[in-house]
């Protein structure tokens, strides 16, 4: 469910960015998500703030999920990257979270493991040559590699922390810890940037405040605190593909066989990093 709610934040994020400047695109779908989580927690009678010996954890969790991937990939998807391409490059994020969730939690895999975590990244850096005219990484692409780093350390420190505290207190703490920054700068963009709502745009910047932000996080923090952050993120080997599917069923994109290569080449790297974790 998570990986599903995931899968559609790209072309969401492209239909938003029509009526709205990417910037207040990318924090202000934390605003949005940021209401939801105080009425949760006040309808369930919780604190609205964590215990302060967490706190470091959701300042990490925050800097990945709320500000470091939205920011980085909506810039990316503005600069000219297409949802195929980036679907394509964050395909590796299954490993790179595995990566993190090994380095956090001390486990000692075996060589194969990190052959697969060496063949991803070379598939990707081969993938992102051939896909440029210059025959070197654009910034977009050095963007969505920030956008891919931020959200592996989200989703390791989101899935420790929930496996004490269920995954929607997690994101909602997240969420509420961050709207001191994110309600006024969300405030600031929406006074002085231009803003063309279409149905189309509302529509975008609905799903990523409601579904990418906040509901895509409850089942995917609880999946991979029960599942194991290195093995539960298995199942978002499917999130390209699916991308891949939204793209041309929503946007008419259309993408050659190197883009489909890199996908499954990235989806079977990935794999043997999940079976070989341990």
């Amino acid at each position: 469910m998570g990986v599903l709610a995931f899968s559609g934040s790209f072309p969401a994020t492209v239909y938003a960015m029509q009526g709205f400047d990417p910037w207040l695109v990318a924090i202000g779908r934390a605003v949005i998500a940021g209401a939801i989580a105080l009425a949760c927690l006040k309808a369930a009678e919780l604190p609205l703030l964590p215990p302060r010996r967490h706190w470091p954890a959701y300042a990490a969790i925050s800097m990945g999920v709320v500000f470091g991937f939205p920011v980085f990939s909506g810039l990316a998807l503005d600069l000219g990257a297409s949802t195929a391409h980036s679907a394509v490059v964050i395909g590796l994020l299954p490993a790179a979270t595995a990566a993190c969730a090994v380095l956090r939690a001390g486990e000692r895999p075996r060589p194969l493991f990190w052959a697969g975590c060496t063949a991803g990244a070379v598939a990707i850096t081969a993938f992102t040559f051939a896909q440029s005219a210059q025959g070197t990484p654009t910034w977009p692409d050095l963007l969505l590699v920030g956008a891919l780093l931020s959200a592996a350390i989200g989703y390791t420190e989101g899935g420790r922390l929930s496996r004490e505290t269920p995954g929607w207190q997690v994101i909602s703490y997240v969420l509420v810890l961050s709207l001191p920054l994110t309600l006024p700068a969300s405030t600031v963009l929406a006074l002085t940037t231009p803003i063309n709502p279409t149905p189309a745009s509302l529509a975008g910047f609905g799903y990523v405040g409601v579904i990418s932000m906040f509901l895509g996080f409850v089942p995917w923090y609880a999946g991979l605190a029960r599942g194991g952050i290195a093995r539960a993120g298995q199942t978002q080997l499917t999130q390209p593909l699916l991308t891949l599917l939204w793209a041309w069923f929503l946007m008419g994109e259309r993408f050659g066989p190197a883009t489909v290569a890199g996908a499954l080449a990235v989806l079977v790297c990935v794999a043997i990093t999940q079976r070989a974790r341990t």
